[in-house]
């Protein structure tokens, strides 16, 4: 589990597995650790600049960020459940999209909801290959 929690955190990889991330801008503060803040750059297509900034975080345990980028506003949580075969992770996104109207829930359902998550999706099967690797012994 350990091995999980630390290949998550590391986010000199992010760019590896984190759907739709192009570049790590600044790490501020004692990342993973409350208060620390992450600010990444999407490409082209995705949600620009995103900021991640750690509302509270228990090792071995998981993580809850607030996440803003143009469009939403939301808490994400990842989580570490040890298992028979090593290791669940389970992450989550709660958001509230920043320009509202009357059309809002509809566009939520139809266009903001399931690439969100399909995006978290992406993200956790990348880090599921991404962490497999970390495992293989390296040749050489």
């Amino acid at each position: 589990m350990h091995e999980a929690e630390t290949c998550w955190y590391d986010t000199a990889r992010w760019p590896d597995w984190v759907d739709e991330l192009s570049r790590i801008v600044s790490v501020g503060g004692d990342w993973p650790r409350e208060g620390a803040t992450v600010i990444w750059q999407s490409g082209p297509a995705g949600r620009g600049r995103v900021r991640e900034t750690v509302i509270s975080y228990e090792p071995l345990g998981g993580q809850t960020v607030a996440v803003e980028d143009e469009s939403i506003t939301g808490t994400q949580q990842v989580a570490f459940e040890p298992t028979a075969d090593g290791v669940e992770v389970s992450l989550s996104l709660d958001y509230s999209i920043k320009r509202r109207s009357p059309l809002t829930p509809l566009l939520d359902l139809l266009f903001v909801r399931r690439p969100m998550t399909i995006s978290l999706t992406r993200t956790l099967s990348r880090f599921s290959v991404a962490l497999a690797e970390s495992r293989e012994p390296s040749v050489g």
